[in-house]
């Protein structure tokens, strides 16, 4: 399928703005650039709360959106994108109001460390210490800790994937479910989509960019907390959703990390948003797919973590 128009007009729009592309600014002006004009209305909910966890090096920000005021709630633990450089709990505040409403659940977005200032393994080990340290908080949070999700978008994907390794490995939190959205799973990636689709918001410039600040060393590349696709096993993992968009040079990398998955036992819903572009569910006021992505999102959770069960790590 070609490029959707709504992408195509966007990517217009960005390509009118002139400039310099976002890899060339000093890293506290491409800080300053935001896709959030995109977004959409903020969707109300009925409570919105910022607060800090403890994390291994600092205070983590968090924010706490519950769509209802009850406790007990199941929880996703959110993480935003951004190549673990850019964003914060501002630019995906949409997407995190969107998917509370749509599943049900309270929603934990956690402002991790960003590189160049932090790198690899900073906000990784940011990620998994806000997720255990909420869940081992349950009762303060309104949760309930054995209905525990994470997910997140690129980078966040990338975050949500590698909590769950941790989780396994140090005897973590019981998680339930994982939610990857348009997953950066494999720095050493050089599939077709790679190729083809350089240049559509995401190019391989600006991804060298990103993983120069994040991940300097060649050899931490292959870590399975930089490079999920580089863990030897997988098994015992919770259930994935794992979302691509069609025309995005991450697309084969994340359904990758789905198959691999899914030879591990680990059970896996892979969907491909035909013609969508890399951030398309941040774009979802003028992309009409950003809606019903999250909303696909959103539902999966919800049945994911709809009862009390045994957990899968």
């Amino acid at each position: 399928m070609a490029l959707h128009p709504q992408c195509k007009a966007f990517l217009d729009v960005l390509a009118s703005a002139g400039g310099p592309p976002l890899h060339e600014l000093p890293v506290g002006d491409a800080r300053k650039i935001s896709l959030s004009d995109f977004g959409g209305p903020q969707e109300p909910v009925a409570r919105v709360e910022d607060r800090t966890v403890p994390g291994p090096a600092q205070p983590i920000p968090v924010r706490v959106y519950r769509p209802v005021l009850a406790d007990n709630l199941p929880l996703l633990m959110f993480f935003h994108g951004g190549g673990f450089v850019l964003c914060n709990l501002d630019s995906h505040d949409r997407e995190c109001r969107r998917l509370a409403n749509a599943s049900g659940c309270a929603v934990i977005a956690v402002d991790y460390r960003l590189a160049p200032e932090h790198p690899f393994p900073a906000a990784a080990e940011d990620a998994y210490a806000a997720t255990c340290y909420v869940a081992a908080h349950a009762k303060e949070f309104g949760i309930d800790a054995s209905r525990i999700a994470v997910g997140g978008d690129s980078a966040g994907g990338n975050l949500a994937t590698v909590v769950t390794l941790m989780a396994r490995e140090r005897s973590g939190p019981a998680l339930r479910y994982q939610l990857l959205i348009y997953p950066l799973t494999d720095y050493t990636d050089q599939s077709p989509s790679m190729q083809e689709f350089d240049g559509n918001f995401l190019s391989i410039p600006m991804m060298d960019w990103f993983a120069d600040q994040y991940v300097p060393s060649a050899t931490d590349r292959r870590s399975p907390y930089a490079s999920p696709m580089h863990a030897t096993d997988l098994r015992g993992l919770p259930p994935a959703m794992v979302m691509t968009a069609e025309c995005d040079p991450l697309r084969d990398q994340g359904e990758a990390y789905a198959r691999k998955l899914q030879a591990a036992g680990v059970p896996v819903v892979l969907k491909r948003y035909d013609g969508m572009i890399h951030p398309f569910v941040s774009l979802s006021g003028i992309i009409d797919a950003g809606h019903v992505a999250l909303d696909d999102a959103g539902a999966a959770v919800r049945a994911a973590l709809s009862a009390a069960g045994s957990a899968t790590v």
